[in-house]
């Protein structure tokens, strides 16, 4: 490749696979800080303009060539394709332009500069004006070894390589990430742990509906319920449906009266909920009559009361007793202005440790 190359925020890439490295990344542990190559399959490129068209070469030799010594700049680094290279503008704005480096094998890379300091004090010179700076990048087989600085003269060079020479080496940086990575994730659990009441919860819990819920209000109720058998979770959670229907009062309506006693009655849901059917004349087509309900996910007064009545009945029927006694006293709740007092009741009457 050669001719204008696109740079911005002084900045150009070789790639070879999509990983993406910031600047540090790309030269830590590095002695120069113009040709980053401390990210396998990546080179960090600098130059002296910040944002415009410079002058851009690159080979590929079969053995290594001369150093360019009219160049002000010049320096060395290791390299090894992961994939196919191109040489990539800052945000797509130039290139691709494919480069013939053979993918697995070790390069040694040279980039030589001229007129970075000009370059730098520059601004993105026009179309009829002759770019500032120019760059040569040169690549040859070789065995991996150090990067190394052959040539410094401009302002510029001096800068980056300080700039390397302060980064961390990829051991260091690697114990940061790591370091970094334990925070987050104690952070995450930290915060997990407060959205479940305080502390983490097992699996099991972690994957029933309104558990979650349930924790923050009162999580050792919660594990509680998790270390009960699964009759009395039942029990609960019956006893939590009817006693929440008497607390708002529906158990004044017929319609709600006669739920309530089919559910104690242990009648399956779909009589619980409809009553005895009328029976089916023979050779009549069987049809349900299930009211098809838009339940709701929490109590609300505003609602009919058989919206609430049957929605917390309905969880009370759930096929896991431990789903059906988080369900039914989460969606309960909601029909208590003391719900202190309510899940207190609910300790004294069921839990044989009233203190869990």
């Amino acid at each position: 490749m050669t001719g204008p190359a696109w740079v911005a925020y002084a900045q150009i890439y070789v790639e070879s696979a999509d990983n993406y490295a910031d600047l540090g990344e790309c030269f830590a542990g590095q002695r120069n800080g113009l040709c980053g190559a401390a990210v396998a399959g990546k080179l960090f490129l600098i130059t002296g303009l910040h944002t415009g068209k410079v002058g851009f070469t690159v080979e590929v030799h079969d053995t290594m060539p001369s150093v360019e010594y009219s160049a002000e700049d010049v320096v060395e680094a290791a390299y090894r394709p992961i994939g196919d290279a191109a040489l990539v503008a800052w945000g797509g704005s130039g290139g691709p332009w494919p480069l013939e480096l053979e993918p697995q094998v070790d390069y040694r890379v040279r980039y030589s500069a001229w007129n970075m300091d000009a370059g730098h004090q520059a601004g993105p010179p026009m179309d009829d004006e002759p770019l500032v700076d120019r760059y040569l990048l040169q690549f040859w087989p070789a065995r991996p070894a150090p990067d190394r600085v052959v040539k410094e003269t401009s302002k510029q060079a001096a800068y980056w390589h300080k700039f390397a020479r302060q980064q961390p080496t990829p051991a260091q940086l690697a114990e940061l990430k790591a370091e970094k990575a334990r925070q987050a994730e104690e952070q995450r659990l930290a915060e997990h742990a407060a959205a479940w009441g305080g502390a983490l919860p097992s699996d099991r819990i972690e994957s029933i509906r309104f558990a979650r819920e349930l924790s923050a209000v009162d999580r050792p109720l919660v594990d509680a319920f998790e270390r009960t058998g699964p009759e009395t979770l039942r029990a609960i959670a019956r006893w939590v449906a009817r006693r929440a229907c008497v607390e708002a009062g529906f158990d004044r309506l017929e319609r709600i009266a006669g739920i309530l006693e089919r559910m104690d009655r242990g009648d399956e849901l779909f009589d619980a909920l409809n009553g005895p059917q009328p029976p089916v004349p023979p050779g009549t087509e069987l049809r349900a009559t299930l009211r098809l309900v838009s339940r709701p996910d929490r109590w609300d007064d505003q609602l009919d009361p058989f919206e609430n009545a049957s929605m917390v009945v309905t969880a009370a029927y759930d096929g896991d007793p431990l789903w059906a006694a988080i369900g039914a006293t989460w969606l309960g709740l909601g029909a208590f202005t003391d719900k202190a007092q309510f899940l207190s009741e609910l300790r004294e009457r069921f839990l044989t440790n009233p203190g869990s």
